[in-house]
């Protein structure tokens, strides 16, 4: 007689595999499962492969957790003499199974299970990854992912589980400190949903407010978990991290000398005389005109232009600003993974003064 792990194969219920293997106390249970064969004579590798046609991030960690379990089945043939590679490209399954099938038994106990998650189940290994990182509080390790990596596998490994990252962080919370608190603003800022979500394994379903209290966390943990999904999506990243993090933190720990770039921002938009101004005394090669290359002059040699010198003696400071402006702004655009970081402060202000500019036109 199959197991319950043949039913929800073939009814492609990954979600229900998933959760059976991560509550197992026995590794044996479901290594004897993952070698029950059915009445067809397939193991539940087979109906996998004949079941996987759309790609889920779920799908993938069920394919190399049932192939962690039971190696073999990648060679094994059912009654009709087909392997689970046979059968995955005889009913089209996606490309990610297709390549997790393709490789031997032995690869697979070469690479074990974080090599195979790695390389075919990205979003479940890294949310591993995170999860040991925020239970031994390493948590610069978890921003250096953040930054590090493609913003959308960042925001399906916070998805992952539903809220299971942010509960760990509710529950391993109780010492305060501001990498910390900065991590969890970033956590429901790309995912502001796991706020509400609720785990049915409670009595009544608990959030994770309910988690952090019932674990003591800091009080600044708690109070960010107070927060609901419309007023994370409603507030402007930057306002969210100065309204719960110390300044100085974030002045000197998150923006640092980005910073000078958002003021370069402000004399764009407000000293646009001025610019004029600058892009007239130094045409042809005038810096307005060379902005798109980045090219900056010297502080120095602007001093030392004789037209630069007859300009109105407050206009020196707004030329420094723009000059270490434009050159930090060229930094900030190059930054990699900066989605949440520096960068965001001068789109953000990018953004809303365009969307500023926008209803004056609508009013007019």
């Amino acid at each position: 007689m199959a197991n319950e792990h043949h039913k929800w194969l073939k009814t492609c219920n990954w979600p229900a595999v998933q959760n059976d293997l991560l509550h197992y106390s026995d590794d044996d249970l479901p290594r004897r499962k993952y070698k029950e064969r059915d009445e067809h004579g397939r193991l539940p590798h087979h109906w996998m492969a004949a079941k996987a046609q759309t790609h889920t991030y779920t799908l993938a960690f069920v394919g190399v957790m049932t192939i962690c379990w039971n190696p073999k089945a990648l060679i094994t043939r059912d009654n009709k003499g087909e392997t689970p590679i046979d059968i995955a490209h005889r009913s089209g399954a996606c490309a990610e199974i297709i390549g997790l099938l393709s490789i031997t038994p032995e690869e697979v106990r070469s690479l074990k299970w974080k090599g195979m998650a790695r390389l075919y189940a990205p979003v479940a290994y890294w949310r591993s990854e995170m999860n040991g990182w925020i239970r031994s509080r390493s948590y610069a390790d978890c921003h250096k992912f953040i930054n590090e990596h493609d913003a959308e596998l960042v925001r399906e490994v916070l998805k992952f589980f539903n809220f299971d990252l942010l509960r760990k962080i509710a529950a391993n919370s109780q010492v305060y400190s501001d990498s910390l608190v900065f991590l969890a603003l970033r956590m429901i800022h790309r995912h502001p949903l796991s706020l509400v979500a609720k785990d049915h394994s409670w009595p009544q379903g608990a959030t994770l407010l309910d988690y952090s209290q019932d674990q003591e966390a800091c009080r600044e943990i708690v109070n960010i978990l107070r927060l609901t999904p419309k007023y994370i999506s409603s507030t402007p990243y930057p306002t969210l991290l100065r309204q719960h993090l110390p300044k100085q933190f974030v002045d000197e720990e998150i923006f640092g000398v980005y910073n000078t770039a958002c003021t370069f921002i402000k004399h764009m938009k407000y000293d646009k005389a001025e610019l004029v101004e600058v892009e007239a005394v130094l045409q042809p090669q005038s810096l307005i005109h060379r902005m798109l290359g980045l090219v900056i002059f010297p502080g120095v040699a602007l001093v030392q232009d004789p037209h630069v010198r007859n300009l109105h003696e407050g206009m020196l400071p707004h030329m420094r600003v723009l000059h270490e402006g434009m050159l930090l702004l060229n930094r900030c655009i190059q930054e990699p993974g900066a989605g949440d970081g520096p960068t965001s402060v001068v789109l953000d202000f990018l953004r809303n003064d365009s969307d500023l500019e926008c209803k004056k036109q609508e009013i007019k």
